[in-house]
C-alpha cells in the first residue's frame, strides 16, 4: 500500500474507530446484552466502560489530524484492544451466559486491533514523523 494511501486510511480508521467507541458502546450494550455487557441487573461497570471508551475514542479522532505524532496511543489502541479481548475470551467461558461475547465485543475488539495495526507505519515511514 502507498504510504500516502496507507496515511489516508490510517486517518479514516482512527475516526471512524474514534466515533464507533465515542457513540457505539453504550447502544450496543442496550441493544445486544449478551454479546456487549458483562454483568446483569445493576452494575456501575457499564457506565465505566463507556467513559473510557468515549475518552479514547476523542483521542484516535484528534490522533487522525497527525497520526505519524500519535503512534503511542495508536499502539496502545492496538495491544490494549488485544489484551481486552483475551481476556474477555477467557472469561467469556466461565459461564454459559457470557458465551454471546464471544461473537460481539471480543472479535469486536480483535477487529480494531487488525486494522489499526495493519494501517500503521513502521519502520522508515514511522520514522518521518515530525519530532
Amino acid at each position: 500500500m502507498a504510504d500516502d494511501s496507507r496515511m489516508r486510511n490510517l486517518r479514516i480508521a482512527l475516526i471512524l474507530v474514534g466515533v464507533i467507541f465515542i457513540f457505539g458502546i453504550y447502544p450496543l450494550m442496550i441493544i445486544w446484552p449478551s454479546g456487549w455487557t458483562w454483568h446483569t441487573g445493576h452494575s456501575d461497570y457499564p457506565l465505566m466502560i463507556v467513559g473510557i471508551y468515549a475518552t479514547l475514542g476523542v483521542f484516535l479522532i484528534m490522533a487522525a489530524r497527525d497520526p505519524l505524532n500519535n503512534l503511542t496511543l495508536i499502539w496502545f489502541t492496538v495491544w490494549s484492544s488485544i489484551v481486552h479481548a483475551a481476556i474477555m475470551f477467557m472469561q467469556s467461558f466461565e459461564m454459559p451466559e457470557n458465551h454471546g461475547h464471544l461473537i460481539g465485543d471480543v472479535p469486536a475488539l480483535i477487529f480494531v486491533a487488525v486494522l489499526l495495526a495493519v494501517l500503521t507505519p513502521r519502520g522508515a515511514l514511522a520514522e518521518r514523523r515530525v519530532g
